[in-house]
């Protein structure tokens, strides 16, 4: 059974999302996700321009004419949202967390998927699989992962990137699209992540917030660490302290963008205190020009 509160909360985003989908992103992801593959559509008779190789011999040879296939560009997919749920993602300076934003984000692309008949599945993760829906289509499917999304009780608030990436090579038999949506606070995960993007159309949403970038000037500052509840006081009235932090910060950024580039995989980054709608309107944009 659904909270009420959960429930009004899914159906807000819904009614959101659809109205987004049909007016912006629908179409929008048609064109950036095309087909994987062409499939068998009819033969008919060979005309002037064809190309020899397509023509079917068999059926020439049963109707004493020449006959060529004709292959049509396949359309249905499948879309595998693979969401880290670790404690990193209950942090957000400004009005929402990071896991909030991740699950709007999945909502619209998986409103954008159904609209075009794909089939739809769920992985989450922390140090291991939380959770895995196989894919399916419409829209009661879709809802059921919205509300795994905002609901689903991790037992782990630590990130292993690399176990939900093997996890997806298992569980994908065909080349699919695969949106990782994560902060990437994790290391040594390139070479999973290479094996998913060599065999799937894969794109990271990058979450970031602006208080993980830049401490503020506020003296004495107590910081706990998500994932492991460590403890750590510093002193933000230092400048010192304050560039460290920040270059670090910005260290790790870069190395995520360095590993998501050598992987082959396209980055949308998401700021917490920027909203998400105008970085994914670029992304689409930018795919439908290539």
């Amino acid at each position: 059974m659904i909270p009420k509160e959960l429930f009004k909360k899914i159906r807000k985003l819904e009614i959101r999302t659809k109205g987004l989908v049909s007016n912006i992103f629908g179409g929008e992801y048609q064109s950036a996700f095309k087909g994987q593959g062409m499939e068998f559509a009819e033969v008919r008779p060979y005309q002037y321009g064809d190309d020899i190789r397509s023509i079917d011999w068999n059926v020439s040879a049963r109707y004493d004419d020449t006959f060529v296939k004709i292959f049509e560009e396949e359309r249905e997919q499948t879309l595998l949202l693979v969401v880290d749920i670790s404690g990193s993602g209950d942090f957000g300076s400004s009005y929402k967390f990071k896991r909030e934003i991740a699950a709007e984000i999945c909502a619209i692309v998986a409103f954008s998927a159904i609209l075009n008949n794909d089939k739809v599945g769920l992985l989450l993760f922390s140090d291991h699989v939380e959770l895995f829906v196989p894919p399916k289509k419409g829209r009661r499917h879709v809802l059921r992962l919205i509300r795994d999304l905002f609901a689903h009780e991790r037992t782990s608030t630590q990130t292993n990137l690399s176990v939900a990436l093997n996890h997806v090579v298992h569980v994908l038999n065909r080349r699919s699209i695969v949106l990782l949506v994560s902060d990437f606070m994790d290391d040594d995960f390139e070479a999973p992540l290479r094996a998913v993007a060599r065999r799937h159309d894969t794109v990271a949403v990058h979450l970031l917030d602006p208080r993980e970038m830049e401490l503020p000037e506020v003296g004495l500052l107590e910081l706990t660490d998500a994932e492991t509840d460590e403890n750590i006081v510093v002193d933000t009235s230092s400048e010192r302290v304050r560039t460290a932090f920040a270059t670090r910060a910005r260290s790790r950024c870069d190395l995520v963008e360095e590993v998501l580039f050598r992987s082959r995989v396209d980055r949308i980054p998401i700021h917490t205190d920027k909203g998400y709608i105008e970085p994914l309107i670029r992304f689409f944009r930018y795919r439908n020009k290539g």
